[in-house]
């Protein structure tokens, strides 16, 4: 049976050379050879990240565990966090916050829609909160957040700026510095092309003071930042223990970072996009429309309108079952009314693009 075309929300399809590094045989977590392979890792993920934060690396975890790190880390109870609310996963930015005792100020906006600053400007002028949280690339939507004056907002009122940028890494930009995002994770089965397993995160050194500086114990011991930077921070001549890393991973990992930075970032993104317009030029004879306006489109996802009369549901099993093709659904408010594409990495391509759409109309 021919691998799954992986054509949803994540994970996606990962290339051979990503593969084969999976299936390296094992060394062990403090060997020298996986620092270096680590070292690597890091290194690579801050140039494609557009950033020098020293402390960045890939977190032993899927990207929620990535989101439950930087906010672990710096909130403590009776924190507030303003975050922008446009999907499901800055619903669960809130939620989570609120399990570590902070406040969280919602600022909600119509799924489909990016977070306006107008409506993020009041909510943090009024509550001076320690984080402004907003999700670059709604996976739940397809909407891609300006972040043009995020972080000016935030660090002029005194907060840390967040970004959730599971589904825009390496397939739109992501520039850490420019936009001024003090904490920052990912995930590496997107546009990135490798399994699930590992969350990117990033803190600045404006973050690392505040967490330096905490009156509490970080309420998690696993993704305690000082206690995992004495076993994978920079230079260490001497590294403690602990967690045992998922060594293969990373080697994975490193593989899938080379594949990018050969392509070369600007020429990701701009495949990433070709391939988004080529995809609904296809669909439109199929009275299939794109559900975010084109301004604030995430490339790599794309989240188009279901034809009346059609079960959506239906469709997407028959997809799988008859033509091994995933198909992802809408959540929340748009369960039913939306199907989610998912054309990141390797599937950004016309000739995957073709065989969707061909599978698609035989089930219409």
């Amino acid at each position: 049976m021919s691998a799954t075309l992986l054509l949803g929300p994540g994970p996606s399809n990962c290339p051979a050379s990503v593969l084969d590094a999976l299936s390296k045989d094992l060394v062990g977590h403090l060997d020298p050879r996986f620092i270096n392979t680590m070292e690597a890792c890091k290194e690579k993920l801050r140039k494609i990240l557009h950033t020098k934060n020293a402390v960045t690396f890939p977190i032993s975890g899927t990207g929620s565990a990535g989101m439950e790190a930087v906010l672990v880390n710096i909130l403590e109870p009776g924190d507030t966090i303003v975050v922008g609310v446009n999907g499901v996963f800055g619903m669960r930015i809130a939620n989570l916050a609120e399990r570590y005792g902070a406040t969280a100020i919602r600022v909600e906006e119509d799924w489909g829609k990016p977070m306006p600053y107008a409506a993020l400007e009041a909510a943090v002028t009024e509550h001076k909160p320690k984080i402004l949280a907003v999700v670059s690339g709604e996976t739940s939507t397809g909407v891609y957040q300006n972040m043009d004056g995020l972080g000016d907002l935030a660090h002029n009122n005194g907060a840390l700026l967040l970004a959730d940028c599971v589904t825009s890494l390496a397939g739109m930009p992501v520039l850490l510095d420019e936009w001024g995002v003090d904490l920052m994770y990912s995930g590496t089965q997107k546009c990135l092309n490798c399994p699930p397993g590992l969350s990117p995160v990033s803190f600045s050194q404006r973050a690392l003071d505040v967490f330096q500086n905490r009156k509490s114990l970080v309420p998690s011991f696993y993704l305690d930042l000082g206690e995992i930077l004495k076993y994978i921070g920079d230079g260490l001549a001497k590294r403690a223990y602990h967690h045992t890393a998922p060594v293969s991973m990373v080697t994975a990992l490193d593989a899938a970072l080379d594949i990018v930075l050969e392509e070369g970032l600007e020429a990701r993104w701009a495949r990433h996009k070709d391939a988004q317009n080529y995809l609904f030029e296809k669909l439109a004879p199929l009275n299939i429309h794109p559900f975010v306006e084109e301004a604030d489109r995430l490339w790599p996802l794309s989240t188009v309108t279901i034809p009346d009369g059609v079960d959506e549901a239906a469709v997407r099993t028959a997809l799988l079952n008859d033509d091994n093709i995933e198909l992802g659904g809408g959540l929340g408010p748009l369960a039913g009314k939306v199907w989610r594409i998912g054309l990141m990495g390797v599937n950004a391509d016309r000739a995957v693009i073709d065989r969707f759409v061909d599978c698609l109309s035989a089930k219409l």
